[in-house]
C-alpha cells in the first residue's frame, strides 16, 4: 500500500477547490485512501478505485471498524472497487472530478516491480493509458487533478496528444525533482 508522503500532501490540498456535496468524485489508485477521504470532507459521492486487491479489502474492513478514526463517519460511504485504471469502473459513469496521483518514477524495465512507484520506463506509460481512457468518463465540464514530476519526459505532449486543456495548479521543488499538481480538462 502506498504510504501518503509528499505528493499526496500536495494533491491533497486542492480537492478542496473542486468538489461540491453533489460532485461525483474518482479517486484513481487511491492507495491509502488519503485522496478518497479528502474528497468525501466535501462530496458525498465519492469512489475510490485501487489495482491491488488487499489495498482494496483493507479499507473496505476500516470502513466498517468503528473503533479506528481512520475514516471519518462520512468517508464510510467511500465506494471502493478493485479496478485496473478504469477496467472495473461502469461504462457509463461520468464523473466532475477525477483524482490521479499515478505511479510516475521512471524504472530501467518495462515491468513494474513496485506498482504504487513504476510508472515504466520513462514514468508516464501508466499516465498515457489513464489519459486513453478518461475522458470517456470525465463530464463536459468535469476535472482532473493529476500529479506528475519533472522526471517525467513528455507529459506535455500526451496532454496535447489526448486532447486536454491543462494548466499547473501547484508545485513542490526537491533536491531531485520539482512535483506538479495539473489540472486538465
Amino acid at each position: 500500500m502506498y504510504e501518503p508522503r509528499e505528493d499526496s500532501f500536495l494533491i491533497a490540498k486542492h480537492i478542496k477547490e473542486f468538489c461540491t456535496k453533489d460532485s461525483q468524485v474518482l479517486d484513481m489508485g487511491t492507495g491509502s485512501g488519503i485522496l478518497a477521504l479528502e474528497a468525501s470532507r466535501y462530496s458525498n459521492h465519492v469512489t475510490a478505485v485501487d489495482i491491488d486487491k488487499s489495498v482494496i479489502a483493507f479499507l473496505k474492513s476500516k470502513k466498517t471498524d468503528s473503533t479506528l478514526t481512520y475514516l471519518s463517519s462520512k468517508a464510510r460511504s467511500i465506494n471502493f472497487i478493485h479496478s485496473n485504471l478504469f477496467s472495473n469502473i461502469k461504462a457509463r459513469a461520468k464523473f466532475d472530478v477525477i483524482i490521479f496521483n499515478p505511479p510516475y518514477l521512471p524504472s530501467k524495465s518495462n515491468t513494474y516491480k513496485h506498482i504504487d512507484l513504476d510508472g515504466g520506463l520513462h514514468g508516464t506509460e501508466i499516465i498515457e493509458k489513464f489519459l486513453k481512457q478518461a475522458k470517456r468518463f470525465l463530464k463536459k465540464e468535469g476535472k482532473i487533478l493529476l500529479l506528475a514530476s519533472s522526471l517525467n519526459r513528455g507529459i506535455l505532449i500526451l496532454f496535447r496528444k489526448y486532447n486536454f486543456s491543462y494548466k499547473i495548479l501547484d508545485q513542490e521543488n526537491f533536491f531531485f525533482e520539482k512535483l506538479y499538481v495539473w489540472e486538465l480538462s
